[in-house]
């Protein structure tokens, strides 16, 4: 049933039918909510309906669903690009661009990102506490539109919030870092005066004067933090906070709820993206030869199947020179990922033409 709803909807998609498809799509998932490649389908169909956060929602549920699967990563790349949110982008295609290093279409849009980054950077307007460090992309998010009662208070907020009718509204995401959470109020044009964030013990507090209405962020947080600290930024089209970790654990939420389990984050790993940054560190762990200890691990590791051939076209591209990589990227591309070649005297001057696999052919879908 599910099989035949999908074909249905790839059938609707290439006929440019695209709310037929999200409606089959829809359908196939009611049979098979585990299926990946249905959100991921689904994600461009509706990117193509402009329906941007839909795209993410099912991009985010794909990659939770398999995440190997190179074209979401993509999907939710390409939408967030057009909701205007490039550090996410950019996060996400990232991510992408490992599983698949020879696709030219992650580097463009993340070359796009980057220029969107710096246009926003240009026009930052920051109130930014001092002291804060350094943080890494560690990717993990839960979008929701709320609204919530004004209080003055942050002491004893309710695990549930309240919406307040007519009052504006602005989407908010976050994700982990081993030391930080990372959350995003994604407001437009909000000059940097019309915004307060306090930080308490295991508190936040975010108002937002928009156009004389008044947003109030307020949440008692899934764990303590260091208010001394915490820092936000307010950009052109979001306000970002980074709350400091008191502890090295994985927030599984934004909101405390009395009964979530505080996931320990693997301090080894923590502990190398911290690495003491001056020669008076009392630290003596020897880190140049921790890394080296890692990297071999990982160039020993033995793998089998799809993973082992990944590693061996990585590892070709990782040492070869610029007309070896260019030869992959662009026979990759051109002949739709049937052909791979490293002879750049050879596929630099023609077009590379697909070549299925005996007894199949080549069918150009959309993606």
């Amino acid at each position: 049933m599910a099989t035949d709803l999908e074909m249905r909807a790839k059938e609707a998609f290439v006929d440019d039918n695209f709310d037929l498809a999200v409606d089959l799509y829809t359908q196939a998932l009611d049979v098979d909510p585990k299926n990946a490649d249905l959100y991921a389908d689904r994600a461009q169909a509706n990117i193509k309906l402009e329906s941007f956060t839909e795209a993410v929602a099912d991009a985010n549920k794909a990659i939770e669903l398999d995440p190997s699967m190179t074209k979401a990563y993509l999907r939710k790349g390409t939408a967030c690009i057009k909701l205007e949110e490039y550090q996410t982008a950019k996060a996400a295609l990232e991510a992408g661009v490992l599983l698949a290093p020879g696709d030219s279409r992650f580097t463009k849009l993340i070359k796009e990102c980057d220029e969107r980054i710096a246009e926003e950077t240009v026009s930052l307007s920051k109130k930014v506490m001092p002291n804060a460090p350094p943080t890494t992309m560690s990717h993990s998010s839960d979008t929701t539109i709320e609204e919530v009662n004004s209080s003055h208070s942050t002491h004893g907020l309710p695990n549930q919030t309240k919406e307040t009718p007519n009052k504006p509204k602005f989407r908010h995401d976050y994700y982990n870092t081993p030391t930080e959470v990372v959350l995003t109020i994604f407001a437009k044009g909000i000059p940097a005066e019309n915004v307060t964030v306090e930080f308490g013990e295991q508190t936040l507090s975010v108002t937002i004067d928009s156009l004389g209405e008044e947003y109030h962020f307020q949440r008692r947080l899934f764990a303590k933090i260091v208010p001394a600290n915490c820092r936000y930024q307010v950009l052109s089209t979001k306000v970002e906070i980074r709350l400091l970790k008191a502890e090295t654990i994985t927030w599984t939420s934004l909101e405390y709820s009395g009964k979530a389990v505080p996931q320990k984050i693997n301090t080894f790993s923590a502990t190398m993206q911290q690495r003491p940054s001056y020669p008076s560190s009392k630290s003596k762990v020897d880190w140049d030869k921790l890394e080296a200890e890692v990297k071999k691990e990982e160039k020993d590791e033995k793998l089998d199947g799809d993973a082992a051939l990944n590693r061996f076209f990585q590892d070709i591209y990782r040492d070869a020179d610029e007309d070896t990589r260019r030869a992959m990227s662009k026979s990759f591309v051109e002949s739709n990922g049937t052909v791979l070649s490293t002879n750049w005297g050879e596929v630099g001057s023609k077009k590379v033409e697909g070549s299925a696999p005996d007894g199949m052919e080549i069918k150009k879908w959309e993606y």
